[in-house]
């Protein structure tokens, strides 16, 4: 599975499921970090298997930059970026 940085991912296990994150780490091929900036801040990311994530086409692209440039990113940034998209959990 191909997961990018600040792509939207939606918990498809664990008592996360349902929640909107973003990638904001990749681990390995199996294993990437997740933020939505509330429960999940970017100081304490989760870490979760790509099997136990649902992507999704959308990639916030000025948090994908600042991620690959190595530039912090505050939670509120993530916050404003999920509250555009205006989705808050998936019914799985």
């Amino acid at each position: 599975m191909d997961v990018d940085l600040g792509q939207v991912v939606y918990s498809i296990a664990g008592r996360d499921t349902g929640k909107v994150f973003i990638v904001i780490g990749k681990i390995d091929d199996k294993h990437v970090l997740v933020s939505d900036g509330d429960l999940r801040r970017i100081e304490k990311a989760k870490k979760k298997k790509t099997k136990h994530i649902k992507v999704t086409e959308k990639v916030i692209l000025p948090l994908k930059e600042k991620l690959k440039t190595g530039d912090r990113i505050s939670n509120s940034e993530i916050r404003k970026a999920l509250a555009q998209l205006e989705i808050k959990e998936c019914d799985i």
